[in-house]
């Protein structure tokens, strides 16, 4: 706001000087009438209206510009320029009206203070205020004419912060100094009351400041009723916030993003997009649509390039004068030619011939009324008008057809205008137009500018590249077009020579790429046959030494064979130290398709009741983690020893010095690997180590599971003899076609059927004679060689679906007793192979779905691994017993074990045993068992084997049949159970009677003191039948969820333990730490139905408790339960016939001596 030279106008916390330039006096006022409309528009909230403001007074000043100057005519054809001085006065008062009521508005507006406004004119002294920091100063300005001009600076940052901490009275002193240029001239008492009246005008809550208004500025302000409010006490302070908080995302909101976020008030919408989105109030992610867009769309106006060379007329230039002119200003409001109306007429411009300068027309700027133009805020008027640049219209040129017209008007100002940097732009061009030239482009529009920016980056620097040139071309996709158009590059100036130097590339490039390819091809190929080579010669040199190597172990096996053999007699009468391994060294195949290989290999914990020999101590490799409740169990266990010969309970010890369980760290390198036990100790080293301190200095040996070559290694290592046979001896007799020769040798009896067959033809053949040799058998088994626990089992009932089987049975009695002959199989055998192939494929049934869910699976192992076809005995009561042979080191032969098997899930699987066997005579058993024990021995075998045997009674005959099955030369788990039902009960086996026997109870003397003297002393105690049923078949899926201190409560609760005195009950044995849901168990009792009837109720009873209607789990205890009421069944027959058959032969015993009396 204009008020008088230095006066201070004081705005809140900032205070203004206001500056005056001297000039003449028209001058002056115009400048200072401008300066204030400027001032007053930008105190305006609408920058349009401020824009109008502006436009008006630069039509104004324009008029009276006009109005002043007038041309008199003088003599000879000259004019003179006549200024009106009373159009100047009375456009000076004009103006001087208008500013006055336009300068109340504005000041109106100034934080509602109000100002006055004096004279225009002032023709004091310059003031010296009192603070130098604010002092005027007088300029010279050459554009004046000489005349200077008085400057009051306006106050620096650290000036306003003085002022702002003055007192109002210092305020008020430093503006009456300055307004009047000298000292205080007011008396005391009215400059007191001047200092209340300022004190008042500036509080707003002055009880005087309504008043004052009043008196002094004629202004009557509203009347505000304020309640009071009662101050707090200066004593207290009071906390709290003073503004409410705003809202932020919920809490349910924040945990689920799926719950609708809650609405946005207008209050939380005011604050603002961003405030929103940092509350969570918007998620981070939500794509945000503002209705309507802050940015509005609109085609640019050009203007015509021509009117940038038509010569301005004399004062056109808005910037001569130092200030910026706007009414000599083209603005570009609205056009009605589009960027791409404007590119098309350039287009059609350049096709034309150019035109003259005189036949051009000159096109006006556009004629707008200066209210309907959006202007944009002008600076304030502070800012010198000469800092604006306006930037020219780029320089833009055509090259058509690979050259440039020098004589086109726009390359000459484009040439004139870049004259200083024109040698680096013309080495661009050339750049350029040498691409267009060599593709041939007809057309191309070069935005000058960005050319000579190009120039002037690849100046001193390398060429500029392909795209780098494209940057500078208008028509940019065009020309791209063009450039990737196939073959353009051959249309230039040398295109044919250009295409001959391609096809010339081409062809040696396919000449050089072919050798190349068939050098690399030559080259992998001898690459390959050479690193073949190299890898036969080390697999064979490999092959080589790890053939000797077994060579030497087998050689060192044998020799310490030798040496055990022997020592055998003195090693059983010392103290020793066995080392149980319990590795099954099947082979890859076999181990990969068993499921939880490890605890199957653990089955034989029992092992560790070698113990009851005082003499031995047991090393138990373990192939399962052991765990600390697991280690504690067999410490109680093995424990009881002593307990069970004295049979009182207090008398336990603990045996942990006597045994160790060694668990191999592999394990833990090969965790996915189906190696056997022996393998994993064999890598490693720390395990060998342990065992090998363990029994330094002792007799030693290994009592290995199914004999691996790595158990020759382990044995190599630790240098101790096996107990067990040549790998491959075992290995071959055990298969089942290899037990066939065993037993034939042996002379024993064994089902129909053939052995070694390898091919589907040899198949057909050998059951088709079997068929018609057996008419008699309904049913045929198929067995894997390499298989074990009935894991390879198919059969068929081939006589049920053979058509001629009526037939053939008819042929059978023609012949009678020369059935016999091969010749009278001829007719039968002929039908009956050709009926087989297709009751196979159609009838065939594997027993074990799992391992073989159809037949062909079953016949492609078969095939592949070899089998045997074997006849199902011909009767509906089967029994399966298997008896448990010792071959020792010396020869000698003795059978350690012998039970009837119970079947589960199947009647071709044993899932458990009954010890001892009570199907067959013990002498003939015996028999059989020695035979076959013998012809092992002749073969160089050595160590434990099972041979397993199926009795029935012939149909034809009525006799009991023997037939031998199978036969296994490894530690079975009937063995290990059989050392621990003998290790609770103290008792022994009797392999001749079949019998086990524990030492009779314990009993307390009595005095008997009507005894006679010479009555003979009591016959000492005969000792107790025992009968055991065993089994570490059993499987639960629900005891993982339960832990062994559970289990073992559980047990306790419902009566399930074992007795010492009476040495009888039941004992279990763990097997898996981790999972559980395997486990053993060996019920004792007085008679085989007690066992029997223990063993059931123990599993019905553990059933019940592990198990819900929801949750019955993966078991065979209902198989096995059946099984065992069906064998309960049998053997109570068996009982009442014995029964009736003793009572008749007493009856007739007793009839015969009465008929002896009478006779007497």
């Amino acid at each position: 706001v204009a008020q008088r030279p230095g006066k201070w106008l004081t705005n809140g916390t900032d205070t203004y000087q206001i500056c005056l330039i001297w000039r003449s006096p028209v001058n002056s006022t115009l400048e200072q009438t401008t300066s204030k409309m400027q001032a007053a528009a930008m105190m305006e909230r609408r920058p349009e209206e401020v824009g109008e403001i502006l436009v008006k007074v630069q039509e104004d000043l324009r008029q009276l510009r006009d109005r002043l100057v007038h041309q008199v005519a003088q003599g000879d054809g000259q004019y003179a320029e006549v200024i009106d001085l009373k159009a100047l006065e009375n456009a000076i008062e004009r103006t001087e009206v208008g500013v006055k009521g336009s300068t109340h508005n504005v000041l109106r507006m100034i934080n509602n203070r109000v100002q006055t406004l004096p004279a225009v004119d002032f023709t004091g002294a310059t003031p010296q205020p009192r603070y130098p920091e604010m002092a005027p100063y007088e300029q010279f300005d050459p554009r004046l004419g000489g005349q200077s001009q008085l400057i009051i600076r306006p106050p620096r940052r650290a000036d306003s912060r003085l002022l702002a901490r003055r007192p109002v009275a210092q305020l008020t002193q430093l503006t009456r100094d300055i307004q009047g240029g000298g000292p205080l001239t007011e008396a005391p008492g009215q400059m007191s009351k001047m200092n209340m009246s300022m004190r008042a005008v500036v509080n707003p809550e002055n009880t005087q400041n309504r008043q004052v208004m009043s008196d002094n500025y004629g202004i009557q302000l509203p009347l505000i009723n304020k309640r009071d409010t009662k101050q707090p006490s200066p004593s207290k302070l009071m906390k709290g916030t003073t503004v409410d908080h705003l809202a932020v995302l919920p809490r349910a909101n924040r945990v689920d993003p799926q719950i609708p976020p809650p609405p946005i008030s207008d209050r939380d919408a005011s604050k603002g997009i961003l405030s929103l989105m940092e509350r969570g109030l918007i998620p981070p992610a939500a794509e945000l649509t503002l209705d309507p867009s802050p940015v509005k769309h609109r085609v640019a106006p050009l203007h015509d390039p021509a009117e940038m060379f038509q010569p301005k007329k004399a004062g056109a230039d808005p910037t001569l004068d130092g200030r910026f002119n706007l009414a000599q200003v083209k603005l570009d409001v609205s056009s009605g030619k589009s960027l791409d109306s404007m590119a098309s007429l350039d287009i059609k411009k350049s096709d034309k011939t150019p035109q003259t300068a005189d036949s051009r027309v000159t096109k006006t700027p556009l004629q707008v009324k200066t209210f309907e133009a959006q202007l944009q805020p002008l600076p304030p008027p502070t800012t010198p008008a000469s800092t604006v640049n306006f930037k020219r219209s780029g320089h833009r040129f055509a090259i058509q057809n690979g050259g440039i017209r020098d004589a086109a008007p726009d390359f000459v100002a484009f040439r004139q205008h870049y004259v200083l940097s024109w040698g680096s732009i013309i080495t661009a061009l050339e750049h350029l137009l040498r691409l267009l030239r060599e593709f041939a482009v007809p057309l191309a529009f070069i935005n000058g500018d960005k050319l000579a920016d190009l120039a002037l980056e690849f100046e001193l620097e390398k060429a500029p590249t392909k795209e780098n040139l494209l940057s500078v071309i208008v028509n940019r996709d065009d020309v791209e077009a063009i450039l990737r158009r196939p073959g353009r590059r051959f249309l230039g100036p040398d295109g044919e020579h250009v295409a001959a130097a391609k096809i010339q590339a081409m062809w040696k490039r396919y000449t050089a790429r072919s050798s190349y390819v068939s050098y690399r091809q030559r080259k992998w190929a001898a690459g390959v046959i050479a690193i073949s080579w190299i890898m036969n010669i080390k697999m064979a040199k490999i092959r080589k030494q790890l053939k000797e190597t077994r060579l030497y172990e087998l050689e060192s096996y044998r020799r310490r064979r030798k040496e055990f053999a022997d020592s055998w007699n003195k090693i059983q009468q010392s103290r020793r130290t066995v080392i149980h391994i319990p590795s099954l060294g099947y082979s890859q195949t076999v181990r990969d398709s068993i499921k939880d290989f490890g605890i199957k290999q653990n089955t034989q914990m029992s092992r560790l009741c070698d113990l009851r020999d005082p003499q031995v101590d047991v090393i138990y490799v373990s192939p399962v983690e052991m765990s600390e409740e697991m280690l504690q169990y067999y410490s109680k266990l093995l424990g009881l020893r002593p307990a069970v010969e004295s049979g009182v309970v207090e008398d336990q010890s603990d045996m942990q010095d006597r045994y160790k369980i060694v668990v191999p760290e592999a394990f833990d390198k090969f965790p996915s690997h189906s190696m056997c036990l022996a393998t994993h100790l064999k890598y490693s080293p720390q395990a060998l180590k342990r065992i090998k301190n363990l029994i330094k200095g002792k007799q030693a040996y290994i009592v290995p599971g199914v004999m691996h070559k790595d158990d020759l290694v382990v044995s190599q290592m630790l240098d101790v003899p096996i107990l067990g046979s040549e790998p491959e001896v075992g290995h071959l007799y055990t298969t089942k076609s290899g037990s066939k020769r065993i037993f034939a040798s042996a002379k024993v009896d064994t089902p129909p059927g053939e052995y070694d067959i390898y091919s589907l033809q040899q198949l057909h053949e050998s059951l088709g004679l079997l068929v018609t040799e057996n008419l008699n058998v309904r049913r045929w088994l198929f067995k894997l060689d390499d298989e074990f626990m009935g894991r390879g089992i198919a059969y068929c009932d081939v006589v049920e679906h053979l058509n001629c089987y009526k037939w053939a049975i008819k042929e059978q009695h023609r012949y009678g007793e020369k059935w016999s002959k091969k010749w009278a199989h001829e007719p039968a055998l002929i039908k009956i192979q050709a009926e087989i192939p297709d009751i196979l494929d159609q009838f065939g049934v594997p027993v074990n779905r799992k391992r073989f869910p159809t037949w062909d699976k079953f016949l492609e192992a078969f095939l592949s691994q070899g089998g045997i076809i074997e006849a199902c005995p011909p009767s509906e009561s089967v029994t399966t017993l298997s008896a448990d042979m010792l071959i020792e080191p010396t020869g000698k032969i003795r059978m350690v074990a012998n039970g009837d098997q119970i079947k589960a899930n199947s009647p071709y699987m044993c899932w458990g045993l009954s010890v001892p066997q009570s199907s067959v005579e013990p002498q003939v058993l015996n028999e059989c068992c020695t035979r076959i024990a013998e012809s092992c021995r002749t073969r160089g075998v050595m160590g434990y084997f099972s041979v397993d045997f199926v009795t029935f009674i012939d149909p034809k005959t009525m006799e009991q049949v023997l037939w031998a099955t199978d036969l296994n030369l490894s530690y079975g788990d009937s063995t290990g159970m059989r050392e621990l039902m003998l290790y609770v009960t103290s008792g022994t086996f009797d392999a001749e009677n079949c019998v086990v026997q524990a030492p009779p109870l314990a009993k307390k003397e009595k005095k008997d003191i009507r005894r006679r003297r010479g009555e003979e002393e009591d016959q000492a105690p005969t000792p107790l039948p025992r009968y055991a049923v065993m089994s570490t078949q059993l499987l639960h899926s629900n005891l993982t969820v339960i832990h062994y201190s559970v289990f073992f409560q559980m047990c306790r609760a419902h009566g399930i333990g074992f007795d010492i005195k009476e040495k009888q009950g039941t004992v279990f044995t763990l097997l898996d730490s981790f999972r559980r849901e395997h486990i053993g168990m060996l019920t004792v009792g007085e008679s085989l139905q007690g066992a029997l009837a223990t063993f059931a109720r123990n599993m019905s009873v553990i059933h019940q408790e592990i198990s819900a209607p929801n949750m019955q789990g993966e078991t065979n205890f209902k198989a096995a339960i059946a099984d065992i009421e069906g064998i309960l069944g049998t053997t109570i027959q068996n009982v009442e016939r014995e029964q009736l058959e003793v009572e008749a032969q007493e009856e007739e015993e007793e009839k015969q001596q009465q008929q002896g009396l009478g006779a007497t």
